[in-house]
């Protein structure tokens, strides 16, 4: 007979949330290879679409490995990372209150796909104090249930968790709307006394090596910045 104590007990429960956080992990994994395929797919057709004219303006996907890759466009970078971690949301998530969590708690336990923005010339001159905007994030439970955490303007905050699973029309749903957004989320003059001052060794270095940062909201708060992602 088991008991609460017993080293039984305690093997059935690792057992349990091992195997429950591989079958999160392994969801995880094959939604982003869907994100993957689909980046590829896309990319691959703006090259279709442009002109001998247009040749300069580049569209491009780059592998980095199992767990991150890029895509490059009209110098903006998207970066997808998949987190290696499986996570659960803090009790005072919204997410936590849901009958769809209620009535399964396991349901909360999900791995993480981080969608960055960044300008490609902060790549291209190695500018390492230009700034990134974690502008979504994809979390994915053990039944593939997925919802999304962005920015407002992107129009993601579904609360549709109980019934949306990922599968590869919304993943390429997603990415559409992060280039959308992305192509929309314009590099703005930063405050004139954030820059005014200079040392003599950042004007004897390369500009783009300059400690000076640049970001596409660099300087300026908005309302939409603090109800988005926290």
């Amino acid at each position: 007979m088991k008991t609460n104590n017993s080293p039984e007990n305690l093997f059935d429960k690792v057992l349990k949330k091992a195997t429950l956080k591989q079958d999160v992990y392994s969801n995880t994994l094959n939604s982003f290879k869907l994100f993957k395929e689909s980046v590829i797919e896309i990319t691959e057709e703006f090259k279709k679409q442009l002109s001998p004219d247009e040749k300069r303006i580049s569209f491009e996907y780059k592998d980095k490995g199992e767990f991150e890759f890029e895509m490059k466009f009209a110098g903006d970078v998207l970066i997808f990372v998949m987190h290696t971690n499986i996570f659960e949301f803090s009790r005072n998530h919204e997410v936590m209150r849901t009958s769809y969590i209620k009535e399964d708690n396991e349901r909360s336990y999900c791995g993480v796909i981080n969608i960055y923005n960044f300008l490609a010339d902060s790549f291209k001159y190695n500018r390492e104090n230009d700034l990134g905007y974690l502008i979504g994030r994809i979390f994915v439970n053990k039944e593939k249930h997925y919802f999304i955490e962005g920015k407002r303007e992107l129009g993601w905050l579904y609360n549709n968790f109980p019934t949306s699973v990922i599968n590869k029309e919304n993943a390429h749903d997603i990415i559409e709307k992060a280039i959308e957004y992305t192509i929309s989320f314009d590099l703005l003059t930063p405050p004139y006394d954030a820059v005014k001052e200079v040392t003599v060794y950042d004007m004897q270095t390369s500009i783009d090596n300059m400690p000076i940062s640049t970001g596409k909201r660099l300087g300026f708060k908005f309302q939409a910045d603090q109800d988005g992602i926290k």
